[in-house]
């Protein structure tokens, strides 16, 4: 997939958006000629495209990529340029937790370079598969930053305080392959069988589990990460109460009894798990500029 002619200049073309007849949505970061580096046209169109496909009911599972070689680098260069030794403005900009936010599975497929806020935003999907010979790396070390975009956050959860800091700390550079022993990602595959992989599980997950119940299984994994225990099966108590009462239920009792594929309900446009649990999503409301 490649950019578009004067695709810098219509930014509904730097994300695309594919849904296929199996629910599968397909958004492609496509800046391929700056290897899908982050500006922030891309970050409006990518939050815009990501609200779009949560409120479509067709749309059941999601695959996050990037076009060209590259999965996305961080953030451009040439913005990094033009920002160094200035004061950071982040007003009016969503927080990238907004992907936690979305609330279909969200699957990384890895098909290049990822690092800095590319990474952040791979690490903010459910699942990640990378494709072999994909390089990653943390950077912001050796750009003379902060942990940026909750990364510090994100990192120590997926893999340890130790192996997050040897990342965070070095800002070096490493391949697929040990991203997958640190269980940074969970599939490594051949690069020409990435999408095709992908595809597969989402179709799975859009056939065989209610939208419903995998919308409260996301919030519930990423509020429990700091609940006590008790707070959590409070919490799961309600939810559980909430699904037993809609129709999903009895309809994935009946499948499993008559040994056929369920037929599950679209994801309802007006759940949402924070006001049945009653815990908030992580960082969404978070100020960037408060001190």
């Amino acid at each position: 997939m490649t950019v578009s002619p004067g695709a810098e200049d219509d930014p509904e073309s730097l994300v695309l958006l594919e849904v296929d007849e199996d629910g599968i949505a397909l958004i492609t970061l496509n800046r391929p000629h700056r290897n899908n580096a982050w500006n922030p046209v891309l970050e409006r169109r990518f939050y815009d495209v990501l609200d779009q496909a949560d409120a479509d009911p067709v749309v059941r599972v999601a695959i996050l990529t990037g076009a060209g070689r590259a999965f996305c680098p961080g953030v451009d260069s040439q913005r990094l340029e033009s920002i160094a030794g200035a004061r950071l403005d982040l007003s009016g900009r969503r927080s990238p937790a907004w992907t936690l936010a979305f609330r279909k599975p969200l699957i990384a497929a890895i098909n290049g370079a990822c690092a800095g806020l590319g990474l952040v935003q791979a690490l903010m999907c459910d699942i990640r598969f990378a494709a072999r010979g994909a390089r990653f790396s943390t950077s912001f070390a050796r750009r003379g930053l902060a942990g940026e975009y909750g990364a510090t956050w994100l990192l120590p959860r997926l893999i340890g305080p130790e192996r997050a800091l040897d990342l965070l700390l070095s800002g070096r550079t490493f391949d697929a392959e040990e991203a997958h022993e640190l269980g940074l990602v969970s599939r490594l595959v051949d690069p020409e069988q990435l999408l095709d992989a992908a595809r597969d599980y989402a179709r799975e997950l859009a056939r065989w589990s209610a939208p419903a119940s995998m919308a409260m299984i996301k919030h519930q994994v990423l509020t429990d990460l700091d609940a006590d225990y008790a707070n959590a099966s409070r919490r799961a108590y309600r939810a559980m109460a909430h699904l037993a009462e809609q129709p999903d239920f009895r309809e994935g009792i009946d499948s499993f009894v008559q040994k056929r594929r369920p037929s599950f309900r679209p994801l309802p446009h007006d759940l949402r798990p924070e006001t049945v649990t009653g815990a908030g999503m992580p960082a969404l409301d978070v100020d960037p500029m408060a001190p």
